[in-house]
């Protein structure tokens, strides 16, 4: 088995002893985004920008892979309220592709640094051999 760590500074680091993603054997297994901009490392506004920005900072992950959100095939998604499931729903909608990956939402007592959304992802990399799919 291979396997490496993946790392991007188009994301934010790791804040405990953890990998933004690792990589092993054709997959990618992308550790929870939360909404925090790279840059300054604060957590922007709102449940929608969060989600909007965890997804960018998943794509970033990725993207140090190799990969992008459409070789995503799983996502977890971590609520603090239930009540923002449609809010990040369309947000969602708007970063995948068709079609979309599985995914599973919990809602959660809370998060790390008080976000209010969580996401993490696993990729497969698609060869020639998979038929790209």
């Amino acid at each position: 088995m291979t396997r490496h760590a993946v790392s991007t500074s188009g994301a934010p680091a790791a804040i405990g002893p953890y990998s933004q993603a690792i990589a092993s054997d054709g997959f990618v297994f992308c550790s929870g985004q939360l909404g925090l901009d790279p840059t300054s490392g604060e957590l922007v506004d709102g449940v929608e920008a969060q989600a909007d920005r965890a997804l960018r900072n998943l794509s970033a992950v990725l993207d140090a892979a190799g990969l992008t959100l459409a070789d995503v095939v799983k996502t977890t998604v971590f609520l603090v309220d239930i009540d923002d499931f449609a809010a990040v729903n369309a947000v969602y909608a708007r970063h995948v592709t068709d079609p979309p990956p599985a995914r599973s939402t919990f809602a959660v007592a809370a998060l790390p640094k008080d976000a209010r959304i969580e996401i993490e992802a696993v990729a497969h990399r698609r060869t020639a051999e998979s038929g790209g799919g």
